[in-house]
């Protein structure tokens, strides 16, 4: 009402219309009879909706948990005697145990949570990690070694020695996590890519502009020359999807 008690019309604010989700289309679907192939078909997105959402969300909680990452400090020390009758070899690392129990509770935080499968094949061993979100979306890293034979571990020693090593790196991998001090445990169990694929790694870190810092801290390495092989091409492609990207926007 104005002033002098003349009613004035109020113009109707625009209201935001809020998105149609596919189970609300399936479910107007049902109502309306809507025949089995139109149904499957709405389903099928459903599906697709359901597992976009589960990726947007473990994206999410990987970013938050990479924002306020826990630290793994390396205090176990180990060594052995060389069996040529060479130096004693000694280092300094984080044990597995070290990494669950400051990782998982982190992870957890944010609706994360790993797991290990472990395969042999022709004398190699692999341990693949799997990372998933409690929407169900789930990633997975693999590494690859040989039985660990310094030292004087029997063969079941050998092949624990190296799950375990195996089991670790994959969790600080796929979690994008370093830990503290020198990387000195892994000499001669996990291949490390080669020259050649460092320089094309280099090449497309500069042709893309990516910082070699972040781009090593993604990945869980110190340098890029301590990028695992069986993580080559992974990388490879992140880049050259990087680099096609800037393209397109030119």
């Amino acid at each position: 009402m104005s002033d002098t008690g003349t009613v004035v019309a109020m113009e109707p604010q625009d209201q935001p219309v809020a998105a149609i989700t596919p189970m609300e289309l399936l479910q107007r679907a049902v109502d309306s009879g809507a025949d089995v192939d139109k149904l499957e078909r709405l389903m099928g997105l459903q599906e697709r909706w359901e597992a976009s959402e589960a990726r947007k969300a473990f994206v999410a909680a990987l970013s938050a948990f990479k924002a306020d990452p826990p630290t793994v400090t390396k205090t176990r020390k180990a060594g052995f005697d060389s069996k040529s009758g060479g130096a004693r070899t000694e280092y300094i690392y984080a044990t597995l145990a070290d990494c669950v129990n400051v990782i998982a509770p982190a992870l957890a935080q944010h609706g994360l949570s790993h797991g290990w499968k472990t395969s042999q094949a022709e004398g190699r061993i692999t341990v693949t990690c799997t990372l998933t979100h409690r929407m169900g979306h789930s990633e997975e890293v693999s590494l690859t070694a040989g039985a660990d034979a310094t030292g004087s571990k029997n063969p079941i020693q050998q092949v624990a020695s190296t799950v375990s090593y195996l089991e670790r790196y994959t969790l600080l991998a796929i979690t994008g996590l370093a830990a503290e001090g020198q990387d000195d445990d892994a000499e001669g169990l996990v291949e490390m890519i080669s020259a050649e694929q460092k320089e094309t790694l280099i090449e497309l870190i500069k042709e893309t502009r990516v910082d070699s810092g972040k781009f090593c801290e993604h990945f869980g390495v110190p340098y890029i020359d301590q990028l695992p092989a069986a993580r080559f091409e992974q990388a490879k492609r992140a880049l050259e999807q990087k680099k096609r990207q800037q393209q397109g926007a030119k």
